[in-house]
């Protein structure tokens, strides 16, 4: 089958087509929009996607609906931006028109001071308020758990949230009430054809299909795979890496799809932790604490479960919760697929059992059984929007006589991979789930790890982490007053 080929991204801004032939493997949405386009509205602060200040809105389709989600524009690549609509703060207001409500409600609240990151707190409250007119307070925190202010103390901020739907109607926005001719739009810039511009130093991919990713890959095994680019942004921002040739993936509706069989759910590999979010917090609400957890909100909107796995960090965030559920990953090169226990995929650290030219096609997990009691805790520094310093899961199949049948363990920044605790694990098996046994399997865990000591915590650290965690997993599983205890906690020291 012959693919056709296109040279030119194309994506609106704001309320214009853009075209460009000459697109940089390496050139940010930050850059494009404040060097190339004088919109400088759009901050940079930390140009690693924590701080917020870059944020915009990317609309963008899946399967015939538009959604607008912030995004981090500092690591937000041009070149993934085709068939989108970007959104910046210069389109909230007319020119000599009326502020945007979202805008309003800033002033009247006295929620800017010195200013800089106020853009970015418009653009994310933007989004909140079209999808969530009157949020609580909780919605609203989560929603701004990606933006930073060194200046307000965010109440004034929030303030401003609870406003902004009593000085305007969400049904009078411009995007809502040109929704249907946006869609129309960016449905007239999906053509099907892959995307290649520029020669092999500067070569960019976006595939027509997840069949025309396979092939493309096949063939150029070298190649950096980008799906939501939280990891792969800093490799450029911060590490001037040279990431050429790049192929693209978030355009593809192939590798976004869930589907919810009769013992497990399946996710694609370009699933977003926000796409995922309701089917996983409805089939493990164990795991709902932690996935609010996952970076702040535009972190969450462009990264993806696949890349978080592919990407082989002894520090993601999903691979021990995967990993103690029994989860596998199905890897795909060309046409040949193949799967293994999601494990046996962390060979070393920067180390996966991954072939030049294969990918993560999808993640597979395991429905939890009656017996099974599961928790999985994250460790950090601070509470929101940090990485771990420890991440525990913990997994345990109890029988009718309240002995351990079953248990799996595992651990992220306790080794150089996420690890499973296989010797304490097996000191739990075939005991009774008492205190005395974990106190017992407690001495153990030497035996499975030997941490690190960096700057987010020391080696003696981590490890009596993880032996507290197991404690406290035990007791949150208890029968107390005939009410069982069996939820995932989310902890910050």
């Amino acid at each position: 089958m012959t693919i056709e080929i296109r040279n030119t991204i194309r994506f609106l801004l704001n309320d214009r087509l853009v075209e460009l032939a000459g697109v940089s493997p390496v050139q940010t949405l930050l850059d494009f929009l404040r060097i190339d386009r004088n919109l400088r509205g759009t901050k940079e602060g930390c140009a690693e996607g924590d701080c917020g200040a870059c944020t915009v809105l990317v609309g963008r389709l899946y399967d015939g609906r538009l959604t607008y989600e912030s995004v981090n524009a500092c690591i937000r690549f041009v070149a993934s931006l085709d068939g989108c609509h970007v959104v910046t703060v210069e389109a909230l207001a007319t020119p000599n028109g009326p502020l945007h409500p979202v805008q309003q409600a800033m002033v009247d609240t006295h929620a800017s001071q010195c200013g800089f990151c106020t853009p970015g707190f418009v653009m994310s409250l933007y989004g909140l308020w079209m999808e969530n007119p009157r949020p609580s307070v909780q919605e609203i925190e989560k929603a701004l758990q990606g933006n930073l202010c060194r200046c307000t103390g965010y109440a004034a901020i929030i303030r401003a949230a609870e406003a902004i739907s009593s000085i305007g109607e969400v049904g009078t926005d411009p995007l809502v009430l040109e929704r249907e001719k946006i869609t129309r739009q960016l449905v007239s810039l999906r053509d099907g054809r892959r995307i290649d511009i520029g020669g092999e130093e500067e070569r960019v991919v976006l595939p027509a299909s997840l069949d025309d990713f396979a092939a493309v890959l096949e063939a150029n095994p070298e190649a950096t795979i980008v799906a939501g680019s939280t990891d792969v942004g800093l490799w450029v921002t911060k590490f001037m890496r040279d990431i050429a040739p790049v192929i693209h993936l978030s355009h593809l509706d192939e590798l976004r799809r869930i589907s919810v069989g009769a013992d497990a759910i399946t996710l694609a590999a370009g699933v977003s932790y926000t796409d995922a979010y309701p089917v996983i917090v409805r089939h493990f609400p164990q795991l709902r604490e932690l996935w609010d957890r996952i970076g702040g909100a535009q972190v969450r909107n462009m990264g993806t479960v696949g890349g978080n796995i592919a990407n082989g960090s002894p520090i993601g965030d999903t691979p021990p919760a995967l990993i103690a559920l029994g989860a596998s990953v199905t890897l795909r090169k060309g046409g040949r697929r193949r799967t293994l226990p999601l494990e046996a995929f962390f060979i070393a650290y920067g180390r996966q059992d991954r072939e030049p030219g294969e990918f993560v096609e999808s993640v597979r997990i395991p429905f939890l059984g009656e017996a099974d009691r599961f928790a999985v805790y994250k460790v950090s520094k601070r509470l929101d929007e940090d990485i771990s310093s420890v991440c525990g899961a913990f997994r345990v199949t109890l029988d009718g006589e309240g002995k351990v049948a079953g248990a799996t363990i595992a651990f992220g920044g306790m080794a150089a991979t996420p690890k499973r605790a296989t010797n304490v694990e097996a000191a739990l098996k075939r005991q009774r789930w008492t205190s005395a046994t974990i106190e017992t399997a407690v001495g153990i865990f030497e035996e499975d790890y030997t941490p690190l000591t960096d700057w987010r915590a020391s080696a003696d650290y981590r490890m009596l982490v993880a032996k507290n965690l197991l404690r406290r997993f035990h007791l949150e599983t208890q029968e107390i007053r005939n009410v069982r205890i069996d939820r995932a906690v989310a902890v910050a020291v």
